[in-house]
């Protein structure tokens, strides 16, 4: 859906949109849907989560690092929801987490890189190449702001539907100093330690999460709000919890379904040790730092536990959505990991976070809807990050709004219930003309597109091409290029095309001043 006059856009919405749900009246009432109430949706979304940093297998067998890890509240949401074994993100946060909130793919809003200050763009720089002018302020429910892409977010249209909205953790929409940098700006009645930061400087309360004694920030990245917290040996993953539950707390006296987006920093650096699991991951013989970062999984999955339990002590079970995501692939391509045996965490998938090989954009995902979704069920088809837009909106039956952007995503409603019609998603599109930094396999500058078993990698700076079969080769260890080159070219051209119809943004060599070809343009592969 598009707006066609986006100067009135916002003016009519205002004047049409429907108000909040009254509050109730007595106390009796509080806590519980009326008849015909939309579900409450619970997003937990966590940051730099591998697809393999949980107890739980989204392949077709376990493997060592399922068995490493110490997550019974996923086992349990698995078990009583749908396990997504092909879901899929943007390789670094912001992309995703703007998809997420506009509907749109990360080629079509910009910001394809991770955002912090305004103005600045966070590439390193390349000798042979140049970035393109990417929005690196964010996405912003407002227009005018330089460098931003101009959206209405999901959370807003389900707040003007009714919808008490809580966002706690992690934001990262927009960059320090923009509308885009407070969830409240996206429709969020409750905005939880969430700004322009993409992690947190410490989880440490003794480092009073950023702060210094007298109060000031001692770091961009240091965790607002939360100071009750400080000096109190409370690790940030479960000070976040605590305000979330305090937060439904409140949302239990409305007589209105409420949004939660449940946001966690973790499992993002620095590599802290969680007091509460730590000790007993350095008794099963892992490393301190491979041990630290075992406690930092282990605490966001004691967090989803205590929410799980919050919805089924309040009886809310059968009428709560709870989805469970992560925004790109895990650390290992992290300097962090060098010289320690977390440098394959992701295994057997390829790479990591920043990267467009499997390893940095395949993601866990689970849903529990009990009154939907059969319990222990397991769905192999595509989803990608833009998709949760349209498919929020439907739990929440929304489903006429205007909005000024494209949306990109498709609702996966169809492949949950399993009622009806369910389309395939054959066809997702990557674009990363940024450079991120780090090193590693396919990193930095350049584009993909995966249809069906099939998925083609084309490298911006240098004209090369992967072109792997997912589903015999998951560790893309065989670039199948030379043997199936009609293939490679059909790829090349509806990944150019999907590019360019999206409006996508190409790197510049720096020799020339012209941007470097698109797939379907390049002789290479």
């Amino acid at each position: 859906m598009k707006a066609k006059d986006h100067s009135q856009w916002w003016t009519c919405l205002l004047a049409v949109a429907p108000l909040p749900l009254a509050a109730p009246q007595d106390a009796a009432a509080a806590g519980h849907h009326g008849e015909g109430m939309p579900p409450n949706i619970i997003l937990f979304l966590v940051d730099d989560m591998g697809w393999q940093d949980t107890s739980v297998p989204f392949w077709k067998e376990r493997t060592v690092m399922n068995d490493r890890y110490e997550t019974p509240n996923m086992e349990r949401l698995a078990q009583e929801g749908m396990v997504f074994t092909q879901a899929y993100a943007a390789p670094i946060s912001s992309p995703s987490r703007c998809s997420l909130m506009t509907g749109a793919n990360a080629a079509r809003h910009r910001v394809t890189n991770w955002t912090l200050l305004k103005d600045h763009s966070t590439d390193v720089d390349d000798p042979d190449v140049s970035p393109p002018e990417w929005n690196m302020n964010g996405i912003c429910q407002q227009q005018g702001v330089a460098h931003t892409f101009f959206a209405r977010s999901f959370v807003d249209i389900l707040h003007r539907h009714g919808y008490y909205t809580i966002h706690c953790g992690k934001a990262h929409w927009g960059a320090e100093g923009t509308p885009g940098e407070d969830p409240v700006h996206f429709g969020f009645d409750v905005n939880i330690a969430g700004h322009a930061a993409g992690g947190p400087a410490t989880y440490l309360s003794e480092q009073n999460y950023g702060h210094d004694q007298q109060g000031q920030p001692v770091s961009p990245m240091h965790t607002p709000g939360l100071r009750k917290y400080w000096q109190t040996g409370t690790f940030l993953t479960e000070a976040l919890t605590r305000e979330a539950l305090s937060a439904l707390d409140s949302a239990r006296q409305r007589r209105q379904p409420f949004f939660l987006n449940m946001s966690h920093y973790a499992v993002h650096i620095p590599i802290d040790r969680d007091p509460r699991f730590y000790e007993k991951y350095v008794t099963k013989g892992l490393s301190s730092r491979e041990a630290a970062y075992a406690s930092l999984i282990e605490g966001v999955d004691k967090s989803l536990g205590e929410i799980l339990d919050w919805v089924d002590r309040h009886a809310e079970t059968d009428n709560t959505v709870i989805i469970f995501m992560s925004d790109n692939g895990g650390l290992a391509t992290s300097s962090y990991w060098r010289d320690e045996p977390l440098y394959m965490q992701n295994a057997p998938l390829r790479s990591g976070k920043g990267s467009l090989l499997e390893g940095g954009i395949r993601e866990p995902m689970i849903v529990r809807w009990p009154s939907q979704v059969k319990p222990g069920s397991r769905c192999d088809e595509l989803v990608m990050i833009e998709d949760f837009f349209p498919t929020l909106l439907e739990m929440g039956g929304v489903r006429r709004y205007k909005v000024p952007q494209t949306i990109d995503g498709k609702s996966f409603m169809p492949l949950l219930t399993q009622v009806g019609h369910q389309p395939k998603r054959k066809t997702l599109v990557w674009n990363y003309p940024n450079v991120w930094g780090n090193t590693g396999p396919g990193i930095s500058l350049n584009c993909a597109i995966r249809q069906g078993e099939w998925k083609l990698i084309y490298h911006y700076d240098t004209g090369e091409k992967e072109l792997y079969n997912i589903s015999e080769d998951i560790g893309e260890s065989q670039n199948l290029v030379s043997r199936h080159p009609r293939l490679v070219r059909k790829l090349s051209r509806l990944l150019g095309r999907s590019l360019r119809r999206m409006k996508a943004q190409r790197p510049i060599y720096k020799s020339t001043g012209k941007p470097c070809p698109w797939p379907d343009e390049s002789v290479s592969g």
